[in-house]
């Protein structure tokens, strides 16, 4: 079956990548958002990020200090009570908590659950609270 519409914006919240070399990964990640005309969205002394990828350091607050995995990948939840329905089926059905639903610091009203599936990934479910959203999603038609 071939697909005639794509739906981009509505599942993936963001990803990061805890790297060991945070400056070789800048100058990597910098060279390619060039070429693909993508601005770098902000950096700090250990992360930077652009768009929905976010990269950093082990030490940086995002990572807490510690490798969790290959990658951490944040799922996008309508409310708070998905977040808590992510958690529990993911626990349910092989995952292992890595931080129990509630607020983070992030933003005001960041409400996040963390679990690492079966192969260490950070798998992460957010609801941003009262923030707006322009659009569901970004329609692509063939």
């Amino acid at each position: 079956m071939e697909t005639q519409e794509l739906h981009r914006g509505r599942l993936i919240d963001h990803i990061q990548l805890v790297v060991a070399d945070l400056s070789a990964s800048k100058r990597f990640y910098q060279a390619v958002f060039d070429a693909l005309g993508v601005p770098l969205g902000g950096e700090g002394e250990d992360y930077f990020w652009a768009d929905e990828l976010f990269v950093s350091t082990a030490q940086s607050a995002a990572a807490e200090g510690r490798l969790t995995g290959r990658h951490h990948l944040a799922f996008q939840a309508k409310d708070r009570a998905t977040v808590e329905a992510f958690y529990k089926a993911a626990l349910a059905h092989g995952g292992r908590d890595n931080g129990a639903p509630g607020e983070r610091r992030y933003h005001p009203g960041y409400y996040a659950a963390f679990v690492l599936d079966p192969d260490q990934n950070n798998i992460e479910a957010v609801h941003h609270g009262l923030a707006k959203v322009s659009a569901p999603s970004i329609v692509v038609r063939f």
